[in-house]
């Protein structure tokens, strides 16, 4: 009798089960992910957080399907991602999945609203949310014609925020979304964050600041491409 193939937890928005990546130099190999498992809730904040070098990066890009992971499967939106071609991973990242990075999500000849257009495109008719409440919900109701070098560096983030939130994704994945932003800016952004996760979706930061921790429901230490304990 052979075992059945475990399915993702009810409830979850993201799940992923014994992720392993490793990257080849000559005859060098470094695992950057040593069997990782963690889940995110609906509803859910968390945090990663751990030294650089740690995997964090490698594994929020195995998450998004931006990248394949060796061993171990990912689930979004009760869909798996991984281990799939990368034009089904694509779709699938379009349609479950938002993501805000540190280089940033836009598209530097276009507006603010114009990327969220962009972004929408790539899932038609996944979100009905009219362009002008998302601008409004991210404080950017008067900078939707405003190109990203127009922008503050705070209106940069809240506008990555607006585009990784265009499609209404189950799980919204943020690396170091206020790694350069204020004090009062940080709040005004995790608050952001936090009322995503209170519409029922999912949220996962990776983050090294203090204040986002504080705003997670739970904290996921990574070192050495484990889960510390």
């Amino acid at each position: 009798m052979t075992a059945a193939t475990p399915t993702p937890a009810d409830g979850h928005a993201l799940d992923a089960r014994d992720l392993y990546r490793f990257f080849r130099a000559g005859e060098e190999e470094t695992l950057a992910l040593r069997g990782v498992s963690l889940h995110v809730g609906r509803g859910e904040t968390v945090a990663v957080i751990g030294p650089s070098g740690s995997g964090k990066s490698t594994l929020l890009a195995c998450l998004a399907g931006l990248d394949e992971p060796a061993g171990g499967t990912v689930h979004v939106g009760g869909e798996r991602i991984s281990h799939r071609p990368e034009s089904a991973r694509a779709r699938l990242r379009a349609r479950h999945i938002g993501v805000m990075t540190q280089s940033g999500n836009l598209v530097a000849h276009l507006s603010v609203r114009d990327n969220i257009r962009l972004a929408r495109g790539a899932a038609p008719g996944r979100s009905t949310q009219p362009v002008g409440e998302l601008l409004e919900r991210t404080g950017l109701d008067r900078r939707g014609h405003a190109l990203p070098r127009e922008l503050s560096g705070g209106e940069l983030a809240r506008a990555g925020l607006a585009v990784a939130l265009a499609n209404d994704p189950d799980v919204l994945l943020a690396d170091e979304p206020t790694g350069e932003l204020d004090g009062s800016t940080e709040r005004k952004v995790l608050d952001l964050l936090r009322a995503r996760a209170g519409t029922s979706r999912g949220v996962l930061l990776v983050t090294h600041s203090r204040e986002a921790v504080r705003i997670a429901d739970r904290v996921i230490g990574l070192h050495d491409g484990r889960i510390r304990a």
